[in-house]
């Protein structure tokens, strides 16, 4: 298709800063980088009708790491290492509720629950030894204890007789999230165009050939915050990570309200309203979920179904409504990647799966590179 001159000169000409994703990251970025530059021409590309990656495809968890994705992450990292993200991610909370409101994400601060399945009694047993050192750890950012034990009160089955609580942790709307932050872009004149794939990008002295298909415009600053669709810009530091979520029906009388994890964070569940929300499963299948394809998949969805049944709503009926997924961002290592890639290139990605905590500040970080 070809563009029009009144097309091309109000969207495409003299732009300053073309930003590539609209999601949490892109937005944050956009929005920095107004404060920072209050006359530039600031835009945002997005290949999908909505943000493509996660950021529109999350649980709605507002956390910072369970115990015992902690308690696996000061294994693989130094403590500073840990502490540092753990700081970022609640940093990144504050901010994202700072700009938009809490009533604008629907914030709800009913805490956080890890659930122990009964036949991982090492696991468990390892995490309440380590709890007192754990919450040491991380005192100075929170004043006081982060994890606590607390007896079952919710009726799951066939799990050890405790589960952690961390009041510090609440679920949102991602919906309602994604919506105040395009809002928030709108009302400070960026400009976002959807269905929009950069094909390839070409550096010049004063600025960037950005190709879409067969158009191209020319921008002073590029800045990737594609997440998990970042692999070939970062030579293979981020890994496309998908994730699986089925929502049930309402479920009358349901008395579960809070955000829920197993396994390292590898599964989690929600109440949103009166249905249960449940992801992950992805440990089951590491090599087919490091994937850019959207999609479910009977092995995850059939785990999922299962541990709803059995361990979750055990002798409740439930009905499936919803299946979906998105596409986080991995890597060897947890520490998201914010550089400059050349003289007119930047990027922010790898979020780790805590895009909502995280995305904000790297945002932030991203727009002050330039």
């Amino acid at each position: 298709m070809k563009l029009s001159f009144w097309e091309i000169n109000t969207w495409f000409t003299n732009v300053d800063y073309t930003i590539v994703g609209s999601g949490i990251v892109g937005l944050h970025t956009a929005l920095r980088l107004r404060e920072r530059f209050p006359e530039s021409k600031i835009l945002v590309l997005e290949s999908g009708p909505l943000p493509q990656g996660a950021s529109t495809k999350n649980a709605g968890f507002a956390c910072f790491g369970s115990l015992s994705e902690i308690n696996d992450d000061l294994k693989n990292h130094t403590e500073e290492e840990v502490i540092s993200l753990i700081t970022r991610r609640w940093n990144g909370l504050q901010l994202l509720r700072k700009r938009l409101g809490d009533a604008a994400v629907d914030y709800k601060p009913y805490g956080g629950y890890e659930l122990f399945l009964k036949d991982n009694a090492s696991g468990y047993e390892e995490c309440l030894r380590r709890m007192p050192f754990v919450n040491e750890v991380l005192k100075p950012l929170f004043k006081t204890d982060v994890f606590a034990k607390e007896v079952d009160r919710f009726g799951f089955n066939d799990i050890h007789d405790y589960l952690i609580f961390n009041p510090f942790e609440a679920q949102i709307n991602t919906g309602n999230m994604m919506q105040a932050l395009l809002k928030e872009a709108y009302a400070n004149n960026i400009m976002i165009l959807n269905g929009q794939t950069v094909t390839s990008i070409q550096e010049r002295g004063d600025g960037v050939d950005v190709a879409l298909g067969d158009f191209n415009f020319t921008s002073k600053k590029v800045l990737f915050a594609t997440n998990g669709f970042a692999g070939g810009l970062t030579k293979g530091a981020v890994k496309p990570a998908r994730a699986q979520v089925l929502i049930t029906e309402p479920i009358p009388n349901l008395d579960i309200r809070g955000t829920f994890h197993i396994d390292r964070g590898y599964y989690y569940f929600r109440n949103f309203e009166d249905r249960i929300l449940f992801g992950g499963g992805r440990n089951l299948d590491f090599e087919g979920e490091t994937t850019t394809d959207f999609g479910n998949t009977e092995l995850i969805q059939n785990k999922l179904e299962t541990m709803l049944r059995e361990i979750i709503l055990p002798g409740t009926d439930f009905k499936i409504a919803h299946r979906w997924s998105g596409i986080m961002g991995m890597g060897t290592h947890k520490n998201p990647v914010v550089q400059q890639l050349s003289e007119h290139v930047y990027c922010g990605v790898r979020l780790g799966g805590m895009g909502v905590a995280i995305g904000s500040i790297i945002g932030q970080e991203l727009a002050d590179l330039v």
